[in-house]
């Protein structure tokens, strides 16, 4: 069996958020052990994992030094924290499987997204980032070419575009990687965002994929037979926050839809997870919405939210 499992962002900080270097290393150890127990009972595993307070220290830093070098751009970012995240993720995984006597490797891929040069989100940017800044500290970074909103009391906040993922460019190699019996950690942070331009050549953009969907997309390219979404909570709950709040377990692509069209899901948080989870199922695979600790009996399919056709 092969399976992707999509990493939230609460594998890779503390508990209350904190993305101290010693809070990402402590998380991903705790959350390799759970992969690796995978590993162990002979499936084949591809990783993918979020970003977003990673980058969100790289932007402090490009704020804070903007007046002496130029900010680097977000594709740079993403390929930094791929970087990054991509070791303490390998490292970790490493001993958590020799500690089980398992000799699988492990490798991670610096990989690149394409999106649409013309899709429609790069005209109308609305993804904000980063932290708030007075005006005269934001202006600094509009001087550099960056879009930031006004939004009131809370100061300036910078707003980049989050277009659709098209293709995972690195898929054959981790489907190389995958078949020569490693576990590869690929398009983190929803990979880097390129468009193709005229020539056929390709460059970074500015702009920020969503994980969950770029997910969906490895994943049909490897043709896994499990999309795992891995969250902090066992399963999508319908009702969220009220007295009538309930977990969902098994349910068709086409009955969650609804659900999230009567507002269940939040766009913040687990709206682009059901979203993600039925784009795979939509086109004949099978996905599960569930904590790490639940992730073998999703594969049995007695946890979890399940998503079919």
């Amino acid at each position: 069996m092969r399976v992707l499992i999509a990493l939230g962002g609460n594998a890779m900080t503390a508990p209350d958020g904190s993305a101290r270097p010693q809070d990402q290393h402590d998380a991903v150890v705790a959350a390799m052990a759970a992969v690796a127990d995978l590993v162990a009972s002979g499936v084949q595993v591809v990783l993918t994992h979020g970003n977003g307070p990673q980058v969100g220290n790289l932007l402090v830093k490009n704020e804070i030094a903007a007046a002496v070098v130029p900010p680097v751009p977000l594709d740079w970012c993403g390929a930094q924290t791929q970087g990054t995240i991509g070791v303490l993720i390998l490292d970790a995984l490493d001993a958590a499987l020799a500690a089980r006597q398992n000799g699988t490797r492990t490798a991670v891929l610096v990989s690149r997204t394409l999106v649409a040069a013309g899709d429609r989100h790069f005209t109308e940017p609305s993804k904000p980032i980063g932290r708030y800044l007075p005006a005269a500290e934001a202006a600094v970074m509009i001087e550099h070419g960056q879009t930031w909103q006004d939004r009131g009391e809370r100061g300036w906040r910078r707003v980049v575009a989050s277009p659709e993922p098209v293709e995972c460019l690195e898929a054959p190699a981790a489907k190389a990687l995958l078949d020569a019996g490693y576990v590869v950690v690929c398009a983190g942070g929803g990979g880097v965002p390129v468009v193709r331009d005229s020539t056929g050549e390709l460059r970074g953009v500015e702009a920020v994929i969503d994980k969950d969907l770029t997910a969906a997309v490895l994943a049909a390219q490897l043709e896994v037979d499990l999309l795992v979404i891995a969250t902090d909570v066992d399963a999508a709950v319908v009702g969220w926050g009220t007295p009538e709040a309930r977990p969902l377990g098994p349910v068709r692509a086409g009955d969650l839809r609804a659900l999230a069209a009567e507002g269940h899901f939040a766009d913040g948080s687990m709206g682009p997870k059901v979203d993600a989870a039925c784009r795979f199922a939509e086109h004949g695979g099978r996905a599960a919405i569930t904590s790490l600790h639940r992730i073998t009996a999703a594969l049995e399919g007695t946890a979890g939210t399940i998503v079919t056709p």
